[in-house]
């Protein structure tokens, strides 16, 4: 585990050393507010479920977030119970945490990043509309993803955890879409 961890630490290290900046600050605190709570995506799910053309892919949308929500934040988190890099920054490093943008506002655990996880899940879920959609979504949940590590928030590994999570509950969301037929019924 220390092994993980000095990797962990390493990356975010290098983001927080050479990446941050004044520029980009606003944004990764914005990316990160968007997929708060999943909100923003389930804010843009419910527009899309609106026009007939977007239905089946923002309803897709709903269920995978609910999925990942379902297994990352109820059930995967409540059992790895990793602390947050800022909490954890002091012991590992023997210093005072030296960036604090949008830290200690998280309430829940560390592992898998649920802001990444809610953002692949939509993401693979809006392939359904168009590659177009899809990528702008899949661009849209790297930046978010991005903006947990730069925000200090999530380790590397809790990133890289939400993306599985997020991707293998969109697939699962299209495979029960499709195995009941429920784009048809919408």
């Amino acid at each position: 585990m220390d092994i993980i961890q000095s990797f962990d630490f390493s990356i975010l290290d290098f983001i927080y050393n050479n990446i941050r900046c004044d520029f980009l600050d606003p944004i990764m605190a914005g990316a990160s507010y968007f997929a708060s709570n999943c909100i923003g995506w389930i804010f843009l799910g419910f527009l899309l479920l609106i026009p007939k053309k977007t239905r089946p892919a923002a309803a897709t949308a709903l269920v995978a977030m609910a999925i990942g929500a379902i297994f990352g934040e109820v059930i995967i988190k409540n059992i790895v119970c990793r602390i947050r890099p800022y909490d954890a920054y002091e012991a590992f490093h023997s210093a005072v945490m030296p960036f604090s943008l949008n830290a200690g506002t998280e309430t829940s655990y560390s592992f898998p990043s649920g802001h990444t996880c809610c953002s692949f899940a939509s993401a693979v879920s809006y392939f359904k509309i168009g590659r177009k959609a899809g990528c702008i979504a899949l661009f849209m949940a790297v930046i978010i993803a991005f903006s947990r590590l730069y925000n200090y928030v999530h380790y590397p590994t809790d990133v890289l955890g939400g993306i599985l999570l997020g991707i293998c509950s969109g697939i699962f969301a299209i495979y029960i879409f499709k195995k009941f037929d429920l784009d048809k019924k919408l």
